[in-house]
């Protein structure tokens, strides 16, 4: 499976963003790949803050849009993230990740479980919940790949979740991400390869890159990570395409190598430990 990992700097300008998003979908599709994933709030950031734009119900514009495209250029296509609206008069929304198949169909649809409320020393506090409802299922996605985790960006700090994702079959992890320069600095790049390694599983986590505006700014370096736990690509800086032929065999592989997945006791997952 041929993976294209998109990276962006989104901005304030929503239908530039969305029109970048396209072109660069285009790119990858145009190169082979098979799956293109674009990071968290591809279609909008704030240069302050973390309200969403223009929210959209699932059957809004937006969706139908990139559901075209996926369609038009036959390919699997992850919308990281986009604002989804809850009803009329909810006051939040969910910050939703959206799986179509090559006919442009919804095959699965992530809503954001770990919402980022935090107040970093001598920085800006943060506060998701603000704004944001969170998500209460996880999604595995059935795929021509096979099974398919889906997550987004702080809901890599909880290693849990991504044990359920392969405790129910996935060998594939999406993460599109938005992490913060300085998070992602420290704890980027351990935190995605102990995510795979610890489930034997390839993560592929599309990123926000650079200044959105204001104090707002992404820390890059999309990556694909192998199930043993070595980035194999990685693209640091900069808008553009990450490609890697993801062959998925080698979970295989290392699982049959280190079947620490077959050791685990289930019972502390609240699992019957058979």
């Amino acid at each position: 499976m041929r993976a294209g990992l998109i990276q962006m700097r989104s901005t304030e300008d929503r239908e530039e963003n969305l029109c970048h998003a396209e072109a660069l979908c285009r790119e990858a599709a145009s190169r082979g790949a098979d799956l293109v994933a674009l990071p968290e709030n591809f279609s909008f950031v704030r240069s302050m803050g973390m309200a969403p734009a223009r929210p959209e119900p699932l059957d809004g514009p937006l969706v139908a849009r990139f559901g075209a495209l996926a369609r038009e250029l036959r390919i699997w296509l992850l919308l990281g993230s986009v604002p989804e609206t809850i009803s009329p008069d909810h006051p939040r929304v969910y910050n939703t990740a959206i799986f179509f198949d090559r006919a442009g169909e919804i095959r699965a649809v992530y809503r954001k479980i770990h919402l980022f409320d935090i107040r970093m020393p001598g920085g800006p506090s943060i506060r998701e919940s603000e704004t944001i409802e969170a998500g209460e299922r996880v999604v595995v996605a059935d795929s021509e790949f096979g099974k398919v985790g889906l997550s987004i960006c702080y809901d890599l700090r909880f290693p849990e979740l991504y044990r359920w994702q392969a405790r129910s079959g996935a060998r594939l992890l999406l993460v599109p991400s938005a992490f913060t320069e300085r998070t992602g600095r420290d704890h980027w790049h351990v935190l995605a390869r102990a995510r795979a390694v610890e489930n034997l599983c390839f993560l592929l986590a599309p990123a926000q890159w650079g200044q959105h505006g204001g104090r707002r700014s992404s820390y890059g370096h999309t990556l694909i990570v192998d199930p043993w736990g070595r980035v194999v690509a990685e693209k640091a800086e900069g808008e553009g395409v990450l490609e890697w032929e993801v062959d998925l065999e080698e979970v295989d592989r290392v699982r049959a190598t280190l079947p620490a997945l077959e050791h685990a006791r289930t019972w502390l997952l609240g699992e019957d430990d058979a």
